[in-house]
């Protein structure tokens, strides 16, 4: 199942039937957000995955997040994934390209520009935790280190993939020689 979450109701047209479903995401007034650099918004996101489980979702594998600016080939996350055993708790993505974000937030962290995948089971003890999880760390900046967070509470540790992995457009000159 491919959705979109968003934070309100937005207008569709009856002809967007081949586009990924529209989910709106649940109330987080009750959690506190305390960073002055980051957005409130950062919870929303980082419910998606326990949001997507509550629906009740049929045979999956696999959770993938990823940041709205994100590209994915499925079929390379899909061989990615293939090499994993789904039935057990994974946490799998890779740190920040950039040096100073890894020093500043984490290694131990899948950055969500980069995506990450969460397995099944491991989805379903998140789900258990989240908001208990989520009190805890209010002063934390954005989605990806909020699921961290709980990652860490869980004693499950990133397997970092390479294929997972983020880099700016603004870096990249297509006039350039290889």
């Amino acid at each position: 199942m491919a959705g979109v979450w968003l934070d309100k109701n937005v207008n569709t047209s009856k002809d967007e039937g081949n586009l990924p479903e529209i989910q709106i995401s649940g109330d987080t007034s009750k959690f506190q957000y305390t960073n002055r650099q980051g957005n409130r918004s950062a919870l929303r996101i980082s419910r998606v995955v326990s949001e997507t489980l509550r629906l009740g979702v049929k045979d999956v594998r696999w959770f993938v997040m990823r940041d709205d600016d994100t590209v994915f080939i499925v079929e390379n996350v899909l061989r990615v994934l293939s090499k994993y055993d789904h039935k057990l708790f994974y946490y799998i993505g890779s740190f920040s390209e950039s040096h100073i974000q890894n020093i500043f937030f984490s290694y131990g962290m899948a950055y969500g520009g980069g995506g990450f995948a969460i397995s099944y089971p491991l989805a379903k003890e998140l789900e258990k935790i989240q908001d208990g999880c989520t009190q805890r760390y209010p002063a934390l900046y954005g989605s990806d280190d909020r699921i961290q967070a709980c990652m860490a509470e869980l004693r499950v540790p990133l397997t970092k993939e390479i294929g997972f992995h983020q880099g700016s457009l603004k870096k990249f000159k297509p006039n350039s020689k290889v």
